[in-house]
């Protein structure tokens, strides 16, 4: 027996719950690049790493506040009624499940960016540095689609 089915799939409305409850917690980060391209309204995109990863580079149209100050400054940064998508560095942290946790005590809507800024980057999309500039990089041939071919995912 293959290592893949030694443990049985799950039942259809068991993966539909499963798959489902992760949709509404996780978006990526071609999704997220989609909508703000398209301009599309009701999400906000948080970047909540220190004042010098975001320097170093950060989502084009992010706004930046530390997971740290949140609480006190979300209400002046963030409108409400929107959705906010958090990232941190990538998938080896937990930053922007720190970040999405403080949102979700301040009662607003929220959504973790999986693959964070380490995938924004990779896939190429608009980045802004410390110094203003904004680049778009190759994407990594083997994280991402190459140019003019997309996901459709």
């Amino acid at each position: 027996m293959g290592a893949v089915v030694a443990v049985p799939a799950a039942a259809a409305d068991e993966a539909r719950r499963h798959f489902g409850g992760r949709l509404a917690f996780e978006t990526d980060v071609s999704d997220v690049a989609a909508d703000l391209a398209a301009d599309v309204s009701g999400i906000v995109v948080v970047d909540s790493r220190s004042a010098e990863s975001w320097a170093q580079g950060h989502v084009e149209g992010a706004v930046h506040l530390p997971t740290a100050e949140i609480a006190e400054r979300a209400d002046t940064l963030i409108p409400q009624g929107v959705t906010v998508v958090v990232y941190c560095w990538g998938p080896g942290c937990n930053g922007a499940q720190k970040a999405a946790l403080e949102f979700a005590k301040l009662g607003r809507p929220v959504k973790e960016m999986i693959g964070g800024f380490e995938y924004w980057a990779r896939e190429g999309f608009p980045v802004e540095t410390g110094a203003g500039a904004v680049t778009r990089r190759s994407p990594d041939p083997l994280t991402g689609p190459v140019r003019g071919v997309f996901c459709d995912c």
